[in-house]
């Protein structure tokens, strides 16, 4: 039964991470670029407007219980260290928990709440857009190669379970 549930939850972890990094992939590779070649007064609207929306769809419900998954595999890989599963389990959780977690936490969702609170036609908003652009994508870049790694990890971990 033990090994049922380990299972169960490093495919769902493995699914979870693998779709949070191709959604942060999306934002570093093109969203963001898109954004940042239109007037900022129209990409600042836009972006306060997408993290409006994305925290009213299914990437919240997917953003956390990736990260509580991620959090109990880590916690496995801790406590079952004599399991050849135990390593890469706890290295895919701890990177997915502190690079996509963390660093969204600590350092995307200020830049996004500080977004909210500027003018977006003001000239200080011009500038806090060119700034949160490059801050903003350099954070997103390490959530997405985190959330990637722990995807990485956590596949041939299926096969050991």
């Amino acid at each position: 039964m033990y090994e049922t549930i380990v299972t169960v939850l490093v495919w769902v972890s493995a699914l979870a991470c693998g779709l949070m990094a191709g959604l942060y992939f999306a934002f570093s590779s093109f969203i963001m670029r898109a954004l940042g070649g239109i007037e900022p007064t129209a990409g600042i609207t836009a972006m306060n407007a997408i993290n409006l929306t994305i925290v009213r769809s299914a990437f919240l419900p997917l953003f956390l219980g990736s990260t509580l998954v991620a959090a109990v595999l880590a916690v496995i890989g801790i406590v079952d260290r004599e399991t050849p599963h135990a390593l890469p389990m706890l290295a895919g959780g701890a990177i997915y928990v502190v690079g996509m977690f963390g660093v969204t936490m600590a350092r995307n969702v200020s830049l996004n709440d500080a977004l909210t609170k500027v003018d977006p036609a003001s000239g200080e908003g011009s500038a806090l857009w060119r700034r949160y652009l490059g801050q903003w994508t350099r954070w997103n870049h390490l959530r997405t190669l985190a959330s990637l790694a722990a995807c990485a990890l956590h596949v041939p971990t299926i096969s050991l379970v």
